[in-house]
This record gives C-alpha cells, structure tokens and sequence, in this order.
C-alpha cells in the first residue's frame, strides 16, 4: 500500500458529513441562484433514508463508510451495490453505496447524494465482504482492493439488454480423474455442493485444461458458479477452449485485463447479472462476482503472475481461499510442481493432496539424466563444465530420428546479456553510466555488432579493463539467441525456433525441429517433445533468493511435463549436479518431497510461510516513523531496516526496508497494527510515501 501524495482533502482533519446550514441572504441574492434554493428543500426518501457510502479515496484513515441522506428524487435508483457522486471534503468524489438504513449515528446534519451515476448494483453484499476481506489480509484500503476488482464503468454497454442465462450444461465425463487418489472423490464432493480442498499434482504429459475444464462443468451442471484463474494468456485460451467444449460459448466468460474497456465491461456483466456460470482469467479474474459459486480454482499458484503488483498486491491463492471459505465452495490448486505455501495446506489438514501412486506416475514421467553422473562423466570427462555435453547432443539426435522436436530451455533472454574482462574476469561496465554491458548479436554494415550498455544503449567500441587494462572480453552468461545460433551450428539441416519476451510461440508441429525458449514461454509440441534440454542450472539456483530452489523446480517440471513418457523414448537432460535436492525431486519427479523439504527449512529459519511478514519500504525517516508507532505482537520481531538502491551524496541510503516477522497465528494482528500505523501517518498529513506489503514474495 502506498500513500499518496498531499491532496487538498487533507486541509480539514474530519471531513465533514453534512451540508452547511444555509446563510441569510436578501430576496434578489436568493432570486439570482434558484438552484440553491431548490436543492436547500430536498426532502429525504420515504424509507431507508440514511446511505453508508465507501468513498473513493485511498487514504488509510478513510477507510470506512460515510453516512449521507438519500433524497426522494433517488429513493428508487440509489440501491445497494451502486455507484454513486457525494461532496467530501468539499469536492466531489466517486464512491459505492454499501446499505440503506434508518438511523444513523451522526448527531449532526447529513449531506444529500449528489446523484447516482449507475444503478447497476456492482458491488453486491458478496464482493463486498470479499474486498473487505482482502483488505484485512494485506493491510490495505477498501478503496485500493475494488480499483483491482471492479472494471471502469461503460455507460453505453449497461443499456445494452442482459443476456440470456446459459442453460446448465449436462455433466461431464471424469473418468479421467480415476488416475489419481482422491480425484474421483473430489469430484462428487462439487457435484453435491460440499466444501472440499484439494492441491492436485498433474501428471507429466496431463491434458491439465479438460481437467479443470471437467471440474468446471461439474459445478455447472449443478447450477453453481465456477472460477478458474490460470497464469497468462496462451494457458488461457488452452483453458477456454476446453470449457467451451463442455460448457457450450454462452456459459464461459473470459477475464483478462488485455480486454476493451466495452468488452470487458460486458463480460463482467454477464456474469455478475448471472448469465454465466464459468469464468476463466488472468489474475483479473480472482474477484469475478460469479452467483453462487461452487469452485475456485488456481493453476501453477508458484508463477509470480500471480501477484498483483498494486496496493495491496494480494495474491490470487490467498483471495481465491478466502472466497471458497467465506462460500463454503471447493477449492482447487493445482499444477505440476508444488509451492511451500500448498505443502502448508496439505500439512496443515486443510486441504488434501490430489495425486497418482507411483506405478502410474513411472508410467507417464520422462527420463531424467543430471549432467554429471557418474556414467556420463567416464564417457565424457567434460560433461561436468561443458555447457551442452555429449549426453545431451545423444538425447537431441534420438528425438530427430523418432521425428519429433527437441525443447532447449535457456535461463537467459538475448544474445550475450552478461560480460567481463576477458582476463580478471571482473564485470565490463560501461563508462558512461556504469550499467552491464551486454552483445546484442546480430551485424551491422555486415560486421558483428559491438557492446553495448544495457542501460543507456551506448556502443563500447574500446573496451579497456579499469582492473588489469585487458581490452578482451568473455561471455559471462548466454542468452537464447546465442544459444539458437551454436545449436543452429551443431545441428545442420534441423530448423530452430526461438520463444521469448518478443514472441511467444503457443505450439509447434510435431516434427524435427530445435525450439529454443526461456522459461515460461515453452510451446506445446503436438504428440509431445522427444527431449528436453535444461541448460545453466546454476543461473537458475544460484540466484539470491528465497524461492529460487522452488522457482527452478517449477519451471524445469513445467518444461519436462511437455515430453514424452519414457516408455516412447523421452529424455530430459538438466544441465545440474545430480546431488542437490532440486535435482533428485526432478529426477523422482516427487514435487511434494521437496515443498515439505523447503518447508521445513523455512520453520527453522522462521520465512514464510511459516510466519507472516510484513514489508515496509520508503525513505530512512518514513520507515523509522512507521516502526516507531508499531505495537508489534508478542511473537513479532523487526528485521532490519536495509539500505536500498543508491545513496545521496553523503552516504546515506536514499531508500530503506525493513522485515517485521511474527507467528502464522498472529497475522491478522500484524495486518491490523500496521495498517493502523499507515493511517496515523495518512491523518498526521505526511509527505513522503511509504510502500507496506504484506507476505512479499521477494525478500532478499
């Protein structure tokens, strides 16, 4: 949560409620501003006069319900749920209309709504409560969680007539299900309407979209709501298509923010007037106000996409779990590997696992081969430093000759993104800026491009070492693109296909074919890949972070999940030695083995999610305000703060963050104690802004 900059509603401490008692003025005064008058004579509706109002303000002392008096010309648009214009503070502002009462609190007079601006009830008593709890959570204002969970208002498709209620869809077949333990169980609980949790393990090779597709149609063919909330838009569309397929086009709607503003405005209509019962999206679509929901669901919950990046940044696991608790509806996680955050809702009882015994998942995993065993090692005495051994041109060449693609996962975007001294092998910074420099491959006037900073774009034309004076340089890491073109180089005659940041391939043929890609963007391969080559482990585990063992295991299963099952000649090569934890889970392929591993190691070091935390980051003097009126709880402890980022002239760190840990059970107090020390900061008027996160994903 961020506060914001000084605004003129901070000139009176406490807004005031009521309009101002009319001031005595002659006849002609009064004659000349009719409107005043007029307005002065409202008289309040015939019931349920008193509105409570959320306005639209995110300031954290704000962050409750203002009451107002509703006139007669509004008494039948001004409904529960709307949206609606009131003066605060002496200026018009944007705000919902929570409920209608009789008596209010306030002892003074109430002002008037200024108008109504829809009467489309938007936020129900459901969302409500929902964004309410979010805001709880993550110590954030009610008005930042709805920017995130209402769409902006289009006039011209509320006119349009509602859509038809798409018929409930007959049930599906789930056979499919029988593979793993408890599946099928799961199940019948959605068809009959009862709570059950569950984190699911796919299968490698898992047509994970019917799955959830046949959940989804299991709650519709009920006449229950569904929602499915997956990473990006290529497992969108994956996702969409199969619940067409079940659910028919009228009973699924698609959510995502890449949408119009008309279309999504429509799409959210739909399914919040109840014409639709399945929603699948994009994080956008944790808050989709479908009626009566019956599950929730949310794919690879590992992938940082997850994440909302505006205040409060709640996560889409954590509202989604709110929503099946506060509805009493199933709740699904689901994915190939398994994050420490659903290790604790199998440990902790509150969800069951969802998995294959180990003959079925012998049957459908790849074969796994760490570079470095020993066998490999006494037939290539290089396969410990070489960067593609002889293992892995082996494994490409078995997948060319049974005509099928091999997938090459490469850490790195671009061509030579890192270099140092060629020499002393200290880092090449560009004199200019000091930022990295990097190659950015390719030629111009037919020679190979020089240098470059990544951070400004200047040409390094001479380079010279400010260490040891060397004017050669060398690869520190190497991006896709070099990649493709040394495997263009090793493999004549195979076509190679990049997948990255600027385009992202959803499938390719299943034919010959080298796809190199960075993780996240690997294509699906129609009848599967022939091998899978994970290049530069250590860039990957050797990053400096809390989550990058569980980070690199998911996007490794991701990548190996799309190979063929080792009975039709599938191999997956993972460029790491064979003695670390990551591995061995790879090579088991046993995911839970190693989340409940990082569980236990993040207990003893006290890391979430064994404890909660909390995030404060800002200026030296903001951040020594916020703890200084901090009541911590009896198990709370503050780490830090750090210096961030640069430093002024005089040394000091221009930013700074510190930790505040406390127990698991002891996290909503946490969330309490420092919202209300934001909005101490926020009444007190104070300038510098300060950036609070509850349970952030990085901490180091």
């Amino acid at each position: 949560m961020t506060s914001s900059e000084p605004t003129p509603l901070w000139d009176l401490p406490e807004p005031p409620r009521s309009a101002p008692e009319p001031k005595a003025t002659p006849a002609k005064k009064t004659a000349r501003k009719p409107a005043r008058s007029r307005k002065g004579q409202q008289n309040p509706a015939p019931e349920l006069p008193v509105a409570k109002i959320a306005v639209d303000i995110p300031l954290a002392h704000l962050d409750r319900t203002f009451d107002y008096q509703v006139p007669e010309k509004l008494h039948e648009s001004a409904v529960p749920g709307c949206r609606v214009r009131v003066r605060f503070a002496g200026q018009l502002v944007d705000g919902y209309l929570i409920e209608r009462t009789d008596t209010t609190e306030y002892e003074r007079k109430l002002a008037y709504l200024e108008r109504v601006t829809s009467s489309e009830p938007v936020l129900p008593p459901s969302l409500h409560a929902v964004c309410r709890s979010v805001a709880d959570r993550y110590a954030g204002t009610l008005s930042d969680v709805l920017r995130l969970a209402l769409p902006p208002r289009h006039a011209k498709v509320e006119g349009e007539p509602p859509a038809e209620p798409a018929p409930a869809p007959d049930a599906p077949e789930v056979s499919a299900w029988s593979r793993y333990q408890r599946g099928e169980a799961f199940l019948e609980a959605v068809a009959e309407g009862r709570p059950a949790n569950a984190v699911w393990q796919a299968l490698p090779g898992e047509d994970w979209p019917r799955r959830l597709a046949e959940a989804a149609a299991t709650a519709a063919a009920q006449g229950r709501g569904a929602v499915l909330v997956v990473p990006d838009h290529r497992d969108l569309t994956r996702v969409h298509d199969a619940c067409i397929e079940l659910v028919g086009e009228k009973g699924v709607a698609a959510l995502i923010a890449g949408l119009g503003p008309a279309e999504r405005y429509r799409r959210w209509l739909s399914v919040l007037r109840g014409a639709v019962r399945v929603v699948v999206g994009t994080r956008a679509a944790m808050f989709a106000p479908v009626a009566d929901p019956g599950l929730f669901v949310v794919w690879d919950d590992g992938d940082d996409l997850h994440l909302d990046p505006h205040a409060p940044y709640p996560h889409v696991r954590d509202v989604l779990m709110d929503r099946a608790h506060a509805t009493k509806s199933a709740f699904l996680v689901g994915g190939f590997a398994r994050t420490a955050e659903a290790q604790l809702l199998v440990e902790s009882g509150w969800a069951q696992q969802i998995q294959a015994d180990r003959a079925e998942l012998r049957a459908a995993a790849p074969r796994v081969t760490p570079v470095g065993e020993d066998f490999d090692v006494a037939r290539d005495e290089a396969a410990r430093v070489a960067r593609l051994p002889a293992v892995a041109f082996e494994a490409a060449r078995q997948a060319f000759a049974a005509g099928l693609p091999a997938l090459v996962q490469v850490p790195r975007r671009g061509y030579v993104p890192g270099l140092s001294c060629g020499q002393c092998r200290t880092p090449a910074h560009c004199r200019r800026c000091a930022g990295p420099l990097a190659l950015p491959g390719g030629s111009q006037d037919g020679a190979p491009r020089p240098p470059a900073c990544r951070w400004c774009g200047v040409p390094e034309t001479a380079f010279r070492c400010p260490a040891c004076g060397s004017v050669r340089l060398r690869a520190v890491v190497v991006g896709a693109k070099r990649t493709a073109e040394e495997l263009g180089r090793a493999f004549p005659g195979v076509p190679v296909r990049t997948s990255g940041a600027t385009e992202v391939l959803a499938t390719v043929p299943g034919r010959p074919a080298l796809v190199v890609c960075t993780p996240g963007a690997e294509p699906v391969a129609e009848g599967g890949y022939g091998a899978a080559l994970l290049l530069d482990g250590w860039a990957l585990l050797g990053r400096q972070d809390l989550r990058a063992a569980e980070e690199t295991l998911r996007r490794w299963m991701a990548a190996g999940a799309l190979v063929r099952p080792a009975s039709s000649g599938g191999r997956v090569i993972v460029g790491a030695e064979a003695g670390l934890a990551v591995v061995q889970a790879l090579v088991r392929w046993d995911p839970g083995w190693h989340a409940s591993q990082e569980l236990e190691q993040r207990r003893e070091l006290g890391f979430p999610p064994a404890t909660r935390m909390a995030s404060v980051e800002g200026s030296p003097a903001a951040v020594a305000s916020v703890l200084d009126d901090l009541p911590l709880p009896e198990s709370g402890e503050v780490l830090g703060p750090v210096p961030l980022g640069d430093y002024d002239d005089e040394g000091n760190a221009e930013r700074e963050r510190a930790l505040v840990r406390v127990a698991r059970p002891d996290g909503r107090a946490l969330a309490t104690v420092v919202r209300d020390a934001v909005a101490r900061r926020d009444a007190r008027k104070a300038v510098e802004p300060v950036r609070v996160q509850l349970d952030p994903l990085d901490l180091i």
